[in-house]
């Protein structure tokens, strides 16, 4: 059977400082940003997976951002190495999650650097983002990592967005969902559909039909349960005003063994 387990961490105090790199900087609710993050967590509880707490990187503004610190494949966990290195920290307390649960744990290691936030997995395809927070040393040490436990490994030019998963994310059946203006070659997905929202190519994938969205893509919402989906729409305005989107606020571990 699939397991159902979610990573996520609280909002650091020091949130309003997290980076932004391809947006301008706008003031954060820390508050509200608190009250969006517990509306998210229940969301996933709402939907059957089981939320686990990773212990709190205070210092760390971006920390609640907890898919960019580690990529998960069947029951291996790979512990990321942010270009950005002042997010390194934050891998500490995911790391002493992970291995809890489990998982076997292998390392990004220098001169490598990737962000979680930089790969999508379609099955047993991963769609790997080379930008900014990732570059070709991380890409051939996750290749490394994966490609002997059956993935398949596309690596993907990321430019005009933080993360590949803040231009793209799949939906149920593997076609993958974007919006044009932030994708930099659509060509290289099988099956793509755009939608009319940044916001709206991001996507979690809750079981079933069932999508998490934020409430920021109404237009793609209704796109989607057009084509038979059924949204789950929660509010992270607070989030996104620092580039972070749904997918980035939980790491789902769907393979973990029994």
């Amino acid at each position: 059977m699939p397991s159902k387990k979610a990573l996520v961490r609280r909002p650091s105090p020091r949130l309003a400082d997290g980076l932004v790199t391809h947006i301008e900087r706008e003031k954060v609710d820390a508050d509200l940003a608190g009250e969006q993050w517990e509306a998210y967590v229940e969301a996933l509880r709402e939907h059957g997976w089981e939320t686990i707490e990773v212990d709190p990187a205070d210092d760390c503004p971006d920390s609640v951002f907890v898919e960019d610190t580690v990529v998960m494949y069947k029951n291996v966990a790979l512990i990321a190495r942010s270009g950005a290195e002042s997010r390194r920290e934050e891998t500490a307390g995911v790391e002493e999650a992970v291995a809890r649960l489990g998982c076997s744990v292998n390392w990004i290691w220098e001169p490598g650097t990737l962000d979680g936030g930089d790969v999508l997995k379609v099955d047993d395809t991963i769609y790997v983002g080379r930008g900014g927070r990732t570059n070709a040393a991380g890409v051939q040490q996750l290749r490394a990592a994966f490609e002997p436990l059956g993935a398949r490994v596309v690596a993907v030019p990321v430019s005009r967005v933080l993360h590949l998963k803040s231009a793209v994310t799949a939906l149920p059946d593997g076609t993958v969902v974007g919006h044009i203006p932030k994708v930099d070659r659509p060509a290289l997905f099988p099956r793509f559909l755009s939608v009319p929202e940044e916001s709206g190519a991001h996507v979690v994938l809750l079981g079933g039909d069932k999508l998490l969205m934020a409430a920021s893509a109404p237009k793609t919402a209704d796109l989607l349960a057009d084509l038979g989906f059924e949204p789950v729409v929660v509010d992270i305005s607070e989030f996104e005003k620092l580039e972070g989107c749904v997918t980035c606020l939980s790491v789902r571990m769907r393979d973990l063994y029994a």
